[in-house]
């Protein structure tokens, strides 16, 4: 069993017991997340697809951390210009853990 979520702007395959990145959400650590944009799910009987959302559908999911990626670094220069710019940044995000696939 499994399904494609939308969260963040972005799409993901999940099934029960994954573990997921996903942008940052504003839950605590060992809350529980409902996720209601569910686009398809996949059942050991049938395929459910959604135009575009399956109405009724949800994913639970819990939070197991709150932490930032590792840095990144951009640099800029141009020649015979003397500009040269460095920064780093570090997209934060949300660890969770997929419980339960509702259809």
């Amino acid at each position: 069993m499994f399904a494609v979520i939308k969260t963040g702007g972005k799409q993901y395959k999940v099934s029960p017991g994954d573990k997921i990145k996903i942008e940052k959400l504003k839950n605590k650590e060992g809350e529980d997340v409902i996720f209601s944009e569910v686009l398809f799910v996949e059942n050991e009987k049938d395929l459910i697809i959604g135009t575009p959302l399956i109405k009724g559908a949800e994913v639970k999911a819990k939070v197991l951390k709150q932490d930032r990626s590792e840095k990144v670094i951009i640099f800029k220069y141009k020649p015979k210009k003397r500009y040269k710019l460095k920064k780093g940044h570090r997209q934060p995000f949300t660890e969770v853990e997929i419980i339960d696939i509702k259809s």
